[in-house]
């Protein structure tokens, strides 16, 4: 926050101080009792008949401010000093995951501070001692700068271990004065980050055009014998859509009233070249519409993830956006390509799979079913997909009858679906109970 920024923050806190006092003077103007004389200021006075009468009691003058000469003075008005010092205070977020620091800068609302190169001190904590003891871990001088002004300082490949985080001194803010201790985890646990909030960012704020990229292997695959209406299957089965942004405003009655038995739901997505979280803009208006017509839901996410602990990440900011939604089917993880260029694009069949286990056991791990989409082709090359089977297998495969040879429990077999209530193309699917 640059100084002109700090100004205006002050002034504002200040500004809203000084309405709040306004509307209490002239709530009041009418009601408060006349001020009492201070040479009368007293419980009770006596008069000459020796009867004693109440005046009013001492505070009850709802007025005195007007004849304190100090109350509006910014110098010697404890509570405006308190406004000023709240507005440039900062504080640090740290977590870990897997031999990792996340150190986020926020103000005293929690919100990341960016647009300042802060730096931060690491130092290791010596082993069963409350002090601070050697340095750093090899290559690392224990100090770290946020580079790219975005208030987050990442640090990886540290040896796990107690250690203390300090912010450094800068100009215009108030920095805590004691050291941050947090614990750098040797593994990763496969838990929901709490305040994976701060990661997350809207489409506003990223180029949704590039990042925003995935390609649907399965079409390439698809042949002409691709079904398009909802077909009602025999035996134990549901019929359902997925549907994202790209579908634009639904009807959810006339969905509900063609057929559709559930929906998956897109979650959101990471970037393909930024890797920023972000969460689908119809995310909100898809989850509601479904729930007031009646429509069960599962949601799903398009990972970008390069190793688990990005997985974990993508997971936890799914289960921060599904909280206040009943889901009754699967969170899943779309994995599919970016066109070749994505960040995730070039990762081996072993480091896929581990992504995919790492989102479905944080999903699991927090109550909730947890499945994994992909093509035919995907699976076949791309992931050991008999690790995977424990979780929910979401197959795509566009024509009549898949020949996908492995196990699945939801077939999305066309792209080209039409349905009531829904303008375009949506994606049709078959769940197997």
């Amino acid at each position: 926050m640059d100084s002109k920024l700090q100004k205006i923050a002050i002034l504002s806190s200040l500004a809203a101080i000084l309405v709040v006092t306004l509307a209490v003077l002239f709530t009041n103007l009418d009601t408060a009792p006349p001020r009492v004389p201070a040479e009368k200021e007293t419980e009770t006075e006596t008069e000459e008949n020796g009867q004693q009468v109440n005046i009013g009691q001492i505070g009850d003058d709802l007025k005195a401010f007007e004849y304190d000469d100090s109350f509006f003075d910014p110098e010697l008005n404890s509570v405006l000093e308190a406004a000023k010092d709240m507005s440039n205070r900062l504080s640090l977020v740290v977590t870990s995951v897997e031999k990792d620091l996340r150190i986020q800068v926020v103000d005293n609302e929690g919100v990341p501070v960016s647009g300042s190169s802060f730096f931060v001190e690491l130092a290791r904590l010596a082993e069963n001692e409350g002090e601070l003891g050697g340095q750093a871990p090899s290559g690392q001088d224990g100090s770290y700068k946020d580079l790219d002004k975005d208030g987050v300082i990442y640090i990886g490949d540290l040896e796990a271990g107690e250690y203390s985080v300090k912010l450094a001194p800068i100009s215009g803010y108030k920095v805590p004065v004691s050291r941050t201790r947090v614990r750098v985890k040797d593994k990763v646990e496969y838990l929901a980050i709490e305040d994976i909030s701060l990661l997350i960012k809207t489409e506003d704020e990223v180029d949704a055009a590039a990042e925003d990229s995935g390609v649907r292997d399965a079409l390439a695959d698809a042949d002409k014998t691709e079904m398009t209406d909802l077909k009602a299957f025999s035996g134990k089965t549901k019929a359902g859509i997925d549907v994202s942004k790209w579908n634009g405003d639904i009807d959810w009655d006339k969905v509900k009233n063609a057929g559709v038995e559930f929906a998956i739901v897109r979650a959101g997505y990471r970037g393909s070249v930024t890797g920023s979280l972000v969460q689908d803009i119809y995310f909100e208006d898809n989850m509601k519409g479904a729930a007031v017509s009646g429509i069960p839901v599962g949601v799903y996410f398009f990972t970008q993830a390069t190793n688990e602990v990005e997985a974990v990440e993508e997971a936890s900011a799914v289960l921060s956006w599904v909280r206040e939604y009943d889901i009754t089917y699967p969170i899943f993880i779309d994995t599919e390509g970016a066109g070749g260029n994505g960040r995730a694009d070039g990762l081996g069949i072993d480091m896929r799979t581990l992504v995919c286990e790492a989102f479905c056991r944080t999903i699991e791990n927090a109550g909730y079913q947890a499945g994994v989409y992909a093509s035919r082709n995907w699976y076949n090359n791309n992931l050991h997909t008999q690790r995977l089977e424990d979780y929910y297998i979401w197959l795509a495969e566009y024509r009549s009858a898949p020949l996908y040879q492995g196990y699945y429990r939801m077939w999305q077999y066309s792209s080209k679906g039409r349905i009531d209530g829904i303008d375009g193309n949506v994606d049709m699917n078959i769940m197997y109970e």
